[in-house]
């Protein structure tokens, strides 16, 4: 059983595709995607906000990365059952994905990862220096100061385009987000035991993992070296992104998952 809500958003009808958004946003970062997923008209997304964001209210203390992952397989019990589906995560969802690919990897198709946390723990990671390929002060200028601010730190090309997509999907997640939730993960931002590889060791199923180049929050060396537990999986790292690389790159991201969803939806063709 979930101590919180399952705020779900569904569309489309299919084989279960569970998408998970990162820490401080809500499923609408992910919504800019669903065109891409709908493609074959083969897929039921299931969008899941995690506690504390989205509206959902935070878990109950403490409220961590184990009982964030403990809810999150909770919820596949409840919502999907025993079928098999696919996973699309971003950021921390990509940790929270690799998780459900330990504790049930004969039950998922496939999984796509974007800018995924390879290791929660910030001092291991292989990071970039902060890089902006294309600054406009004078749009930052224009914009509420939250939007501003948080387009600021993350966006690698500030133009106007950039900002729109920020604004729609990533915007009103960022304003929503419970700070008690947030202040909880940060307090317990470790997962029970070895990285996820370490357990599952290798995952034959068909992944997709999208990396940014200047991607300052996570890095794309780790994500590289993700290879070798996934022996069919597409890596590629973009140039002009950073950890919203389908933010900044969403026609290159939308032609990968295109190929990955076609292999992920083989064995219900």
């Amino acid at each position: 059983m979930t101590n919180a809500p399952a705020a779900i958003v569904r569309r489309g009808e299919g084989a279960p595709i569970l998408c998970i958004h990162g820490n401080g946003v809500d499923h609408r970062l992910l919504l800019p995607l669903d065109e891409a997923l709908n493609e074959d008209g083969r897929w039921e997304r299931i969008y899941l906000n995690l506690p504390g964001f989205g509206g959902v209210p935070p878990l109950a203390p403490p409220g961590g990365l184990p009982d964030l992952i403990d809810w999150v397989d909770s919820v596949v019990s409840e919502e999907i059952g025993s079928r098999k589906f696919a996973i699309l995560a971003n950021s921390l969802g990509g940790l929270i994905a690799r998780e459900l690919v330990a504790r049930r990897k004969s039950q998922i198709y496939g999984i796509a990862l974007l800018a995924p946390v390879v290791d929660p723990r910030a001092e291991h990671r292989t990071l970039p220096q902060r890089e902006i390929l294309e600054s406009a002060p004078g749009l930052l200028k224009t914009l509420p100061k939250v939007g501003s601010y948080a387009f600021a730190e993350m966006a690698v090309v500030q133009n106007s385009e950039n900002w729109e997509r920020f604004r729609d999907a990533a915007l009103p997640g960022i304003r929503a987000a419970d700070r008690r939730a947030m202040v909880q993960l940060e307090a317990d931002y470790m997962v029970d035991g070895p990285l996820p590889e370490q357990r599952f060791e290798s995952f034959e199923g068909p992944t997709l993992i999208v990396a940014g180049r200047q991607d300052h929050v996570v890095g794309f060396e780790d994500q590289l070296a993700l290879s070798a537990n996934y022996p069919r999986a597409t890596i590629a790292v973009l140039d002009r992104a950073g950890h919203n690389v389908h933010l900044d790159q969403p026609s290159v991201v939308a032609a990968l998952l295109h190929t990955w969803q076609s292999e992920a939806l083989g064995p219900w063709r």
